[in-house]
């Protein structure tokens, strides 16, 4: 499923994870998100910052709680609402890596989820040693986030794994591990002293991480501007974040950005929308690692396709062969481009939506922006 979340929010700085007047997983906030979810047809929200614990000494903070609210989030009447709205809630354990922590509350944690109709977990371990003495790449680090799956399969959760030891196809023997990051993630670019992600970050990891396993990358940026850390951005254009929604392939993938400026743009906001998690076919029409990628999806509940084509720091034109459409068939093409004056770094967010009809044998130009993209809709006549 899709989600969107109190999280982005945080990386830039407009709120808090820990209890302040800032504070930003509040009931009221989250009901927003809530409420956006719902009218959109948006299965799931993530809430970061709910717990006690986050107002510790960074990163050696040994003592999150688990099943301790801040009492400014109304754990119970959040779990009413968001079952009366149709949406399910996304749990946030963020551990700082002390496993033991975690681990002697693994059982009480996730029977805290199972009691409040919550069956999603992101786990997070933001510090460089596990229990500030083993790797997480180690046997420890190997051994705990088995133990982690193991207990959510026990609740009947699933987990998006942050900060993980990178993917070696564990998701075959238990699939409630929907998806990790091991990726370096979108927050970067909301507050990095280098400036964030790259242009050609997204179209190299295609080729080297996205070919472990499912990615948790946290893209769908609409507004590029972020006063609080203006030496930061996100270095792409709208229509490359919508592109990535089918380049990069995860599960349980999230649109990240504010339900506001989501609400400014819903005309684009309706590929976000439409967009499947779920495929049945994939190919891949042209590419060349570090410079562009093209990549084209089949949706395993219907008959439409989907295209995702995204650029580095560079313009450039490609013609793309839509020979992998069925034969015999038109196509309702819905094109979310780079409009002609879109630029990553002076106009990233403008765009052009347009609508074609076309077939297997044609061959569809498009124009993408420096650090551009382009996304579209197939839809069976």
């Amino acid at each position: 499923m899709k989600y969107i979340g109190v999280w982005w929010e945080m990386h830039l700085f407009n709120t808090y994870w820990y209890k302040c007047d800032r504070h930003g997983a509040n009931t009221a906030n989250v009901k927003r998100y809530i409420d956006f979810a719902a009218e959109h047809g948006i299965p799931g929200v993530l809430v970061e910052g709910w717990n006690k614990g986050w107002e510790g000494h960074w990163p050696s903070n040994d003592h999150f709680s688990f099943t301790d609210p801040y009492d400014d989030y109304d754990m119970d009447e959040l779990s009413r609402y968001a079952t009366e709205k149709g949406v399910q809630l996304i749990m946030h354990h963020e551990t700082a890596a002390w496993t033991t922590n975690y681990e002697n509350q693994l059982d009480t944690a996730y029977q805290y989820m199972n009691d409040h109709n919550i069956h999603n977990v992101k786990t997070g371990y933001v510090n460089l040693l596990m229990d500030g003495k083993e790797d997480h790449s180690s046997q420890f680090g190997v051994r705990h986030y088995r133990k982690v799956i193991e207990t959510a399969a026990k609740y009947t959760s699933n987990v998006d794994n942050h900060e993980p030891v990178m993917p070696t196809g564990l998701q075959r023997t238990y699939p409630n591990l929907m998806t990790q990051e091991g990726v370096r993630g979108q927050e970067h670019s909301a507050w990095d002293e280098d400036g964030g992600n790259p242009p050609y970050h997204t179209v190299v990891m295609p080729f080297t991480r996205g070919l472990a396993g499912p990615m948790d990358f946290t893209f769908g940026t609409f507004n590029f501007d972020n006063p609080n850390s203006p030496h930061a951005r996100v270095q792409t254009t709208l229509a490359k974040e919508l592109a990535l929604f089918v380049i990069i392939y995860s599960p349980l993938q999230m649109a990240s950005d504010l339900p506001e400026n989501y609400a400014a743009h819903l005309d684009a906001f309706q590929f976000i929308k439409d967009v499947p998690v779920d495929w049945e076919e994939t190919v891949v029409p042209d590419a060349v690692i570090g410079e562009y990628v093209a990549i084209a999806r089949k949706d395993r509940n219907s008959s439409d396709w989907y295209l995702g084509v995204a650029t580095n720091e560079e313009a450039r034109q490609l013609n793309i062969s839509l020979d992998f459409l069925d034969a015999d068939s038109e196509y309702v093409a819905q094109i979310y481009a780079d409009a002609p004056d879109t630029d990553w770094k002076t106009n990233p967010a403008a765009y052009v939506i347009t609508e074609q009809t076309v077939t297997s044998e044609d061959v569809l130009p498009v124009n993408l922006a420096a650090g551009g993209g382009t996304a579209v809709r197939f839809i069976k006549n």
